[in-house]
């Protein structure tokens, strides 16, 4: 985990770990689907670019939230999986990627119909 910052509120020490923009969505996936590679999730995750979504990666990890295993093969292999740390946080995240399930299939259709 980060160095020396020193929180007074728990929810601010949570939310600075996964307040990224793609983060609880890369959360979400890996929790969902167990291990990816990077590419996988650069197509599921559309419209993440290449460079957002190795910074975000990168962030979790040092955060202690995911694993980066890197297989000795030609091409190279890289895997991304959810910690301990990381599945606990699932736990958490689940109700809120299910909640933003509903919420965007409700927004789309309401989209899709005119409704505002």
């Amino acid at each position: 985990m980060p160095g020396n910052t020193k929180y007074h509120n728990p929810t601010e020490a949570t939310l600075e770990r996964i307040g990224g923009k793609w983060k609880t969505a890369i959360l979400c996936l890996l929790a969902e689907q167990g291990s990816m590679r990077n590419g996988e999730m650069l197509r599921t995750l559309s419209p993440v670019t290449q460079k957002m979504l190795t910074q975000q990666l990168k962030e979790l990890e040092a955060d202690g939230l995911i694993l980066r295993t890197v297989f000795s093969e030609v091409p190279p292999k890289v895997v991304y999986e959810l910690t301990d740390s990381g599945r606990s946080l699932g736990m958490v995240l689940d109700p809120l990627c299910e909640w933003g399930k509903k919420f965007v299939n409700a927004l789309n259709q309401d989209n899709s119909t005119g409704k505002e």
